[in-house]
């Protein structure tokens, strides 16, 4: 896939992101091996000087050892023949140093290579050697500039009578730098072909990684991954190999939850350590696999799939199934409804035809009779539940559930204690905890011996207590736990939704009360459901 630039492209600059890089290494490359052989030969200059130096002191210390040359200066005087300089130039020739200088106390040369300057002053300021002081210089003579060593000349007596000075020829220091710089170039040259190579080398792998893209294009295509990701209407959480977030888009952060500036925050850490242990954890990391994986997230029931990536990790979208789900329930209510309904008309066309045949007999009072009876059962219905449960949502939950059951041919029952009070901080709440209690035990309790529902639901202080049991084949022993997690179900899945999050979902209200929700085995038989809710009332 090309991408057209996005601006003006430089002249003399190529475009392509590869050949950038490997331009710019290519440039560091030349620039760190001409740094560090300035950085090598400007020590290596001042090293060259201090040898030079210490060699003409040592040459001059050597020289000034020699007794015979002090007591030479003190009985003789300046002269091409003297002893003092034929002492001199033999130390000059033995060490091939460019002159060996013998002055007295006066600063009088006794000795010089050219012989027409002895007896004549010398052109460097000799007053710290002649004090007694080592003196080491570079410095420009007669002889031009040289290294120079210059020690005092100490007689028998221990007195200063002179001083020996000694240079070696600046030419031949610059000429052993200069004759280190083709050696130092041609290791420098050495690293510049290795990081050249290297630099090669890692622009051929940016270049298949990069497909050849221009930094422009790369640019561009973060810019639109950015937009894509926190403007589609699916949560996508990207991670590592280690399960530790690399991305959170927004729609992934509000469906988890999570703050909305999750990528920035969340990023690197664990994803077990954010959204803590359970489900919709086992999903998005993969301990749990499949395709469309339900999981409940808070309120919300979501739908997960997970695909792991090349270098180990995963990337998981999730979409938001609770309107679908809430949907759901509701249809599988109004077809319930709808099937009472049908059959209440049914029953009331049979009700009329018997009511017509009464009074076209003359049984006057067989009719009244009839109609007080038929008349009685619901209303008697109505009374019990409103005696006991004050709440007109329960109520009429209750009441319509009655008629649902008697249609399936269950008796659905309060129990003897039940009794509410008109107090519910959170009606919608035990409603829905109810509505699926009730299902659930109206569906285990069809088919058996003697179908029976029984509600007990009461009030303790500001706590409200539920139980439902019904006469059906009870919970698999081991699975009480396991009956409560997102997608368990012993039912066929239906068309337009998913089995297994009715009681995921009592649960998690529950619990968001500060309740719990547990599922145990009947006295008599079948199953039985208890939810606890502390501050439930007002």
């Amino acid at each position: 896939m090309r991408f057209l630039p996005t601006g003006a492209r430089r002249l003399g600059l190529p475009r392509r992101a590869v050949s950038q890089i490997l331009l710019t290494q290519l440039a560091i490359a030349a620039g760190v091996a001409v740094l560090a052989t300035g950085l090598f030969l400007a020590p290596l200059s001042h090293q060259l000087d201090d040898q030079a130096m210490r060699r003409a002191l040592a040459i001059a210390q050597s020289a000034a050892a020699d007794p015979s040359l002090a007591a030479d200066l003190l009985r003789s005087e300046p002269a091409p023949d003297s002893p003092v300089q034929a002492a001199a130039e033999r130390v000059r020739r033995a060490t091939g140093a460019e002159y060996v200088v013998v002055l007295d106390l006066r600063g009088i040369r006794r000795s010089h290579p050219s012989a027409d300057r002895i007896g004549q002053p010398v052109s460097t300021d000799p007053s710290d050697v002649l004090a007694g002081h080592d003196v080491m210089e570079i410095d420009e003579g007669t002889l031009g500039r040289s290294a120079r060593g210059k020690v005092p000349l100490v007689a028998a007596d221990g007195e200063v009578v002179g001083a020996v000075s000694v240079g070696i020829a600046y030419d031949s220091v610059r000429d052993r730098l200069l004759a280190a710089i083709p050696g130092l170039l041609a290791y420098a040259g050495g690293a510049l072909a290795a990081g050249a190579l290297a630099a090669y080398l890692l622009s051929r792998r940016i270049h298949r990684q990069t497909r050849d893209l221009a930094f422009s294009d790369i640019a561009g295509l973060l810019a639109e991954r950015e937009a894509m990701l926190h403007s589609i209407r699916e949560g996508v959480i990207a991670l590592d190999p280690d399960d530790r977030v690399r991305l959170v888009n927004d729609e992934a952060a509000r469906l988890l939850g999570l703050p909305p500036d999750g990528a920035g925050t969340l990023a690197g850490r664990p994803l077990d350590e954010i959204l803590g242990p359970g489900r919709t954890s086992d999903v998005l990391t993969g301990r749990v696999t499949g395709r469309d994986l339900l999981t409940v997230q808070g309120p919300r029931v979501l739908v997960a799939n997970r695909r792991p990536t090349a270098d180990g990790g995963a990337v998981a979208t999730l979409r938001d199934r609770t309107e679908v789900e809430r949907l759901g329930r509701e249809l599988d209510s109004t077809k319930g409804l709808i099937d009472a309904l049908r059959a209440q008309d049914h029953e009331h066309a049979n009700r009329l035809h018997t009511l017509l045949g009464l009074l076209e007999l003359g049984l006057h009072e067989e009719a009244v009779d009839f109609v007080n009876e038929v008349v009685g059962v619901h209303r008697t219905t109505a009374e019990q539940v409103t005696e006991k449960v004050h709440d007109p949502l329960l109520a009429a939950l209750l009441v319509g559930k009655a008629t649902v059951a008697a249609e399936r041919g269950v008796t659905l029952r309060l129990a003897p204690a039940a009794l509410l009070p008109d107090a519910l901080v959170d009606p919608g709440g035990l409603v829905t905890i109810l509505g699926n209690l009730v299902d659930n035990a109206l569906d285990a309790a069809a088919g058996s011996a003697a179908p029976l529902v029984e509600v007990d639901i009461r009030a303790q202080g500001r706590t409200a207590v539920l139980r439902v049991r019904d006469s059906g084949p009870g919970i698999p022993a081991g699975r009480h736990e396991e009956i409560f997690t997102e997608g368990w179900s012993t039912k066929q899945p239906q068309a337009h939704r998913e089995r297994g999050l009715g009681l995921a979902l009592v649960r998690r209200l529950a619990e968001r009360q500060g309740g719990s929700a547990r599922a145990g085995a009947a006295e008599d038989g079948g199953a039985e459901f208890s939810v606890v809710l502390p501050e439930a009332l007002r």
